[in-house]
C-alpha cells in the first residue's frame, strides 16, 4: 500500500488542498491528511479541533483518506503513520521555493526517510489560499468559488457568532 502524508494547517481547507487531494488518490492508495498547528500563523481562524472536524465530515464517505493531528513534526508523522512520502501543494513559483527548502531539511531531519512530492494545484485553484479565504471573509466577500460548502457554512457561523459576542453585525 502505497501511503501519503498531506500535512498543513488547513485554516481553512480550501478548494485548492481538496484539488492536490484529488490528483493524490490516483496515485497514491491512502492520503493522510495531517492537521498541524503552525506556530509562525498565530492562533487562526478556526482551532484544531474544528478544521479536523471538518475535513473528516468532507471526506467521511472516502476510504482513500485518514485525518490526523498531533504534536510533532511533518517528517516524524510521516514515518510513524508509514507514509512512503510527504505530499505539498505548489501554486507558485513562491511555493517551489520554499517546498524545495522545506523537502531538504526534512529529508535531513529524516536521514533520508521521507521524500517529498509536489503537485501542482490546476487553474482556477493555483492561487487559493487559506489566508485570501480569510480575508473575503472578513470583507463579507463570497466565498463559494474557494471553500466547500460545509466549509462555507461552518465559517459564516463561526464569523457572526464572534460578531455576537463583541456586539457587531
Amino acid at each position: 500500500m502505497t501511503r501519503v502524508l498531506f500535512p498543513g494547517s488547513f485554516d481553512p481547507i480550501t478548494k485548492g488542498h481538496m484539488n492536490v487531494i484529488e490528483q493524490a488518490s490516483d496515485l497514491f492508495d491512502e492520503i493522510v491528511i495531517a492537521v498541524l498547528q503552525n506556530p509562525e500563523k498565530g492562533k487562526g481562524f478556526f482551532s484544531l479541533e474544528e478544521r479536523l472536524e471538518l475535513i473528516e465530515k468532507i471526506y467521511e464517505k472516502s476510504d482513500k483518506i485518514k485525518v490526523i493531528s498531533g504534536d510533532k513534526t511533518a517528517f516524524e508523522l510521516a514515518i510513524l503513520n508509514k507514509c512512503q512520502a510527504m505530499l505539498r501543494g505548489i501554486r507558485d513559483v513562491k511555493d517551489y521555493v520554499e517546498e524545495d527548502r522545506l523537502q531538504k531539511v526534512n529529508r535531513c531531519f529524516s536521514n533520508g526517510e521521507v521524500k517529498t512530492v509536489g503537485l501542482f494545484a490546476e487553474g482556477d485553484y493555483q492561487y487559493i489560499s487559506s489566508s485570501l479565504v480569510r480575508f473575503a471573509m472578513e470583507l463579507d466577500k463570497p466565498i463559494d468559488k474557494y471553500v466547500h460548502p460545509y466549509v462555507k457554512e461552518k465559517m459564516i457561523q463561526k464569523k457572526y457568532r464572534k460578531d455576537d459576542e463583541y456586539g457587531c453585525k
